[in-house]
């Protein structure tokens, strides 16, 4: 069996981090493993509070993967400081890890902050390199390319200056009152645009983690990039059609559709 580490932040109410990625992986028919960045406090209306584990003791976890099952693809979630960053950089870099997938988390569904500004540079500087792709939304992806992005071309640009300077795949995803549900693939100096239907649904808390949780899980399985994306975009929106509403906010995706997805 095809095998996938999410290192990332814990959600305790399920819908994102960890939890949305172990689901997603699970589903997406490979084994998951994890590393966690942080414990958080949050649901789907907020974060409210984080407590981060030390880098040592991250470093120590992605050890206890790598030297006993090592992963086919890796997903990087919530990392909020420079340490953890620098550490988990080494340590990829150290076992060469493969297919590497960063969601660079600057800012939750909620309009929470997730990331210190002083960590973002590290981000870009230290993971992006190592990225077969980086998955960012329109905020993340105007934070991270310094363009405003307000038109379709906007974001092919906003890819691609991303692309260009770190030498990875860069996937700048619709939604936010542009597109819809569009998201465009910048790879290898060529685009391409990847269309989805608008899905009216409030239960959105944890839709990046589980994108890129998918798209990790079918470069595991073998799959190239393009086809990763397209199986990880079906996949999102199936389980965005399945309509499951559980709380009082805006509600967690997960997990009906998953749990009868075939593997």
């Amino acid at each position: 069996m095809n095998t996938c580490l999410s290192i990332a932040g814990s959600d305790p109410s399920g819908g994102a981090g960890i939890q949305a990625d172990l689901k997603t992986m699970t589903v997406n028919g490979v084994y998951a493993m994890c590393a966690i960045t942080a414990l958080t406090v949050q649901n789907t209306l907020g974060v409210t509070n984080i407590l981060e584990v030390s880098p040592d003791f991250l470093g120590q976890q992605i050890d206890a993967v790598f030297q006993d099952i090592r992963p086919d693809a890796v997903k990087i979630g919530m990392v909020s400081s420079v340490g953890l960053i620098e550490k988990i950089g080494e340590k990829l870099r150290d076992y060469q890890a493969k297919n590497i997938v960063v969601d660079p988390v600057m800012v939750a569904t909620s309009g929470s902050r997730l990331l210190q500004s002083a960590a973002a540079t590290a981000l870009q500087e230290q993971l992006f390199p190592l990225a077969a792709v980086v998955t960012p939304n329109i905020p993340e992806a105007q934070a991270l390319s310094g363009r405003e992005i307000h038109t379709p071309e906007d974001m092919e640009a906003a890819a691609k200056a991303i692309g260009d300077t770190y030498g990875c795949a860069v996937l700048c995803k619709g939604g936010h009152s542009l597109n819809d549900a569009n998201d465009y693939l910048y790879h290898q100096g060529k685009g391409r645009w990847f269309w989805g239907k608008r899905i009216e649904n409030p239960n959105t808390h944890g839709t990046g983690c589980t994108l890129s949780s998918a798209i990790a899980a079918n470069l595991a399985k073998g799959h190239d990039l393009e086809t990763a994306v397209a199986k990880a975009k079906e996949y999102l929106s199936g389980a965005l059609a399945a309509m499951l509403d559980l709380g009082h906010g805006s509600g967690p995706l997960h997990h009906a559709y998953g749990l009868t997805q075939s593997q």
